[in-house]
């Protein structure tokens, strides 16, 4: 059995935003460095060999850990502790990536070794993820802010990284090269470790007498509980549904569209537009959303999302598509912290880091199987009927979880849902 152990701290009533600026600074920066590092090291790898194939193993090997580590990430949370988890994940990103940067400077470029380095790591990053979530009820309660308002911030963060990240890592790569944008992309998250050693120290759960039976009976647990959990159960499937339709297409169907047109520049457009786009819809629910029915923004958001991806599988127009592209974005921009609000407010705090753990990896989960289907449906079919047929999948199935009836108990999340989770 897992036998938690407390760490004893001073009560503290007085209300303070630090800990939810010390945790949002972190959350940017690591964020942002694993965007410029997405685009750095298959770039380097590109630079010195001039193989995409090469430059696609490195990509794969600061991805395999996360799909790996995708079910055991929250337990890990639950056992290390969160904000030593949170520490760790980025001080090993630090590490590895600096350590590219040297062996890439001193000639000594090695693509096993590169390999190594990008797979150690990635290798703790979904765990980092799972932990700064799993501190946010915490920093909430602390500043005074609710719940709502603090996981729109994190949503609004993460996004606002995203979209830095790619561009500034652009930015060096153009004007000083790749080993000036992996020292820099080194620096960020151990400017996140040192923000988050700020915060006061996370609970966490004994190993026992056996790590690796701790770890899966972890795992298991987590499972279990989400589940048991109807609203849970709902929102993490359709997660994973999602995921499996809305990746292939921004990632195969419309890069397959623009290549044939030799528009490069009109996907780049396009994908930055999307994430605008959910910038803008994270920002309206950090400030608006505490007042609209949370079932309601649920649904009307799966709802427009998947009818704007819809509409836009006619490949319309190119300014029609950036609209369509922007509305598709701003939809998105709530489900996020919706599905990290249940999470939080439907587990105990003993088992949020397992539970968190399980609903953050149902991308990694999904986008996998996604990229299997829509390979073969757009070479076989073409980007225009590849979308048409994903895009219309995922409407009926936005469609279908709409009428669930586990949606309702969105609107019945309060913070003594936690404390009753089983």
């Amino acid at each position: 059995m897992l036998r938690q152990v407390r760490f004893m701290v001073n009560p503290v009533t007085r209300k303070s935003v630090l800990p939810l600026v010390l945790l949002e600074s972190a959350a940017g920066l690591s964020t942002c460095a694993n965007a410029m590092i997405a685009l750095a090291l298959p770039w380097l790898v590109l630079e010195r060999t001039g193989s995409p194939a090469f430059a696609g193993v490195i990509a794969a090997a600061t991805t395999l850990p996360m799909l790996l580590g995708s079910v055991f990430a929250g337990t890990i949370v639950d056992l290390v502790g969160s904000r030593r988890t949170a520490i760790t994940a980025d001080l090993l990103s630090a590490g590895s990536v600096a350590a590219v940067a040297v062996m890439d400077l001193t000639g000594a470029f090695s693509l096993p070794v590169l390999a190594v380095l990008a797979f150690v790591g990635s290798l703790f990053d979904l765990s980092g993820v799972t932990a700064r979530k799993v501190l946010l009820p915490t920093v909430a309660t602390r500043a005074g802010k609710r719940l709502e308002t603090v996981n729109g911030i994190h949503e609004l963060v993460k996004a606002t990284a995203l979209v830095a990240g790619p561009a500034l890592s652009g930015l060096l790569i153009g004007t000083a090269g790749v080993p000036v944008a992996l020292a820099v992309a080194a620096v960020a998250p151990a400017l996140a470790a040192l923000s988050t050693l700020q915060l006061p120290a996370s609970g966490r759960m004994s190993l026992g007498s056996s790590p690796f039976r701790a770890t899966w009976r972890g795992a298991s647990d987590g499972l279990s509980a989400v589940w048991r959990d109807p609203l849970l159960r709902l929102t993490g499937l359709t997660g994973i549904a999602l995921y499996v339709v809305y990746l292939p297409i921004v990632g195969i169907v419309l890069p397959t569209y623009f290549n044939a047109q030799n528009a490069p520049e009109h996907l780049g457009l396009l994908n930055v537009t999307f994430a605008v786009g959910g910038i803008a819809g994270a920002l309206g629910y950090t400030f608006w959303g505490h007042k609209v029915g949370r079932r309601s923004t649920f649904v009307v958001a799966m709802l427009t999302g998947a009818a704007g991806l819809l509409a836009m599988s006619v490949l319309p127009a190119y300014s029609v598509l950036l609209a369509l592209a922007a509305v598709v974005g701003m939809a998105a921009g709530p489900v996020g912290p919706l599905m990290n609000l249940a999470s939080q407010l439907r587990s105990t705090e003993q088992m949020r880091g397992r539970v968190m753990g399980i609903m953050t990896s149902v991308g990694y989960v999904g986008g996998p199987v996604g990229y299997l289907i829509g390979g073969p449906l757009v070479d076989h079919l073409g980007p225009q009927t590849a979308f048409a047929i994903l895009a219309s999948v995922l409407f009926v199935l936005a469609v279908g979880a709409a009428v669930q009836p586990a949606l309702r108990e969105f609107d019945s999340l309060s913070a003594t849902s936690s404390a009753g989770a089983r």
